[in-house]
């Protein structure tokens, strides 16, 4: 029977708001922990409230305790751990074994490529939004603040976040598995049968086909 760590991380407010609050990591945790008849030997919770700048202490136990007991640290997402390149390479140092619920194909690869195109992609909204935004003040345009929006311009311009930040992260995932399957030769169609069956649709909402596929595999490459 294997054993496993479970690390969880919420913010105060977050865990009244969020899908992904405590209970729910909790949840997803002890759901995959069961399905693969393991032990959950124990657990370690970090709470972070949005202002705080403390570094992760529970993390840390996390790890040295799995690494002691010869287990498996387990995540509920891959973003409850980081979207930090150097945070997971020197994860993956220790030597200790991890997996996170919401892809527990993947492997020590697959996750830090998926920590680097997510810390790229951050990068580059910030960026973009930088871009975006000196260059309407250049053309005379009076940047607005948010309180002078209507309820109404805020509700769509948050649903417009999310919704964007949802397809960005499904691409993020598809792609990682893309690149994974790619190495193992697989083809642009088994690729894409195999990330249908996984529920892993494209930016639009539609399933992937081979066209999908390929473009975000070599759009990765050009990255």
């Amino acid at each position: 029977m294997k054993k496993y760590v479970g690390y969880y991380r919420v913010s105060t407010a977050e865990q009244g708001k969020s899908g992904l609050g405590l209970e729910s990591q909790k949840f997803m945790v002890n759901n995959f922990i069961n399905t693969n008849n393991g032990e959950l030997i124990n657990s370690f919770t970090e709470i972070e409230t949005g202002t705080s700048k403390r570094k992760r202490t529970e993390i840390f136990k996390a790890i040295e305790f799995a690494k002691q007991n010869g287990a498996i640290l387990v995540i509920a997402k891959i973003d409850r751990l980081a979207r930090n390149v150097f945070f997971v390479s020197s994860l993956m140092e220790t030597g200790v074994e991890f997996v996170a619920c919401d892809l527990p194909q993947a492997t020590n690869f697959t996750i830090h490529l998926y920590a680097a195109l997510a810390e790229m992609e951050a990068k580059l909204i910030s960026e973009r939004t930088r871009n975006a935004l000196a260059e309407k003040k250049k053309q005379g345009f009076k940047l607005g603040s948010p309180q002078n929006l209507t309820n109404e311009g805020k509700l769509k311009g948050l649903e417009s976040i999310r919704q964007k930040a949802r397809n960005n992260h499904s691409n993020i995932q598809s792609t990682a598995l893309i690149v994974e399957y790619r190495e193992k030769g697989f083809s642009y169609d088994k690729i894409a049968l195999k990330l249908n069956e996984l529920n892993f649709g494209t930016a639009n909402g539609k399933r992937h086909n081979s066209t999908s596929v390929s473009r975000l595999y070599k759009r990765n490459l050009t990255n």
